[in-house]
């Protein structure tokens, strides 16, 4: 698969916030995040991202680095500004808190009505349905023989909320996919649930587990822009558009999801 022809800006990844901490970290942004205008930072267009949460963003040799990133640098390129991104917790973007550090926030996050009330959404650029995936040999071969067992989550997601809904009372939750997966991975749960795109990335190469269970929810993952910020929705729209016009989404698909 043919990869950009170019990074267009180096990002730069913060260490993970927490909720309170969102307001006080970042690169320079304490007077200038104090304005809701557009952009948050002079001369940068800034993202929220929650790192790690692979293939979407991750850390490859020092830079961020995954489907959503690829898509972040189209964007900045669109507005002709410098590309900069944060590492914020998933809680952090789900409350719509990252409106007071980043100008967008783009980390696998499924559009929804609730969500919806706190940001606004670009159009949607993935569908994602949930998955159970566990290992062979753990007994766990459907929703029903998961209850009761340690069952990982991520939390603040849909994953969660629906682990929840279908009476799978011992979940455990982990702050990033990463810690979910090493989870799964070092016997300390019996399954995971959450999105197809990340756990079946996480799976593919690791023999022993596999996805017992699809769970078809009509989950669509959109890009996050404050309230009242309809010229960056605009700007978002429009990246969104000229990649999937001119075949470059389904080429980032392919790159880091593989061939269907």
């Amino acid at each position: 698969m043919r990869p950009l022809k170019k990074r267009f800006v180096s990002t730069l990844a913060v260490s993970s916030v927490a909720l309170l901490a969102l307001t006080a970290c970042g690169s320079g942004t304490s007077d200038e995040s104090e304005d809701s205008g557009f952009p948050v930072n002079a001369g940068k267009l800034t993202f929220c991202s929650d790192i790690p949460y692979e293939p979407f963003e991750f850390v490859q040799d020092g830079k961020n680095v995954g489907f959503d990133m690829d898509i972040a640098a189209e964007i900045a390129k669109d507005a002709e500004l410098e590309l900069n991104v944060i590492d914020a917790s998933f809680d952090s973007i789900e409350s719509g808190l990252f409106s007071v550090q980043c100008d967008i926030a783009i980390s696998s996050v499924s559009i929804t009505e609730e969500r919806s009330a706190k940001m606004d959404f670009s159009t949607p650029y993935m569908d994602d349905d949930l998955v159970l995936i566990a290992a062979e040999g753990s007994g766990v071969t459907d929703l029903e023989s998961a209850k009761g067992k340690k069952v990982g989550v991520q939390q603040a997601t849909t994953g969660e909320k629906y682990a929840k809904e279908q009476g799978l009372t011992d979940t455990i939750g982990y702050e990033d996919a990463g810690l979910q997966t090493q989870a799964l991975l070092a016997g300390q749960v019996d399954a995971l649930l959450g999105n197809q795109s990340v756990l079946g990335y996480t799976i593919k190469d690791k023999p022993g587990y596999k996805v017992v269970a699809d769970f078809k929810t009509g989950e669509q993952l959109g890009i996050a822009v404050p309230k009242e910020q309809a010229e960056t929705l605009e700007l978002v729209n429009g990246t969104l558009k000229r990649l999937t016009d001119a075949g470059t989404m389904e080429e980032l698909t392919v790159k880091w999801f593989g061939e269907k």
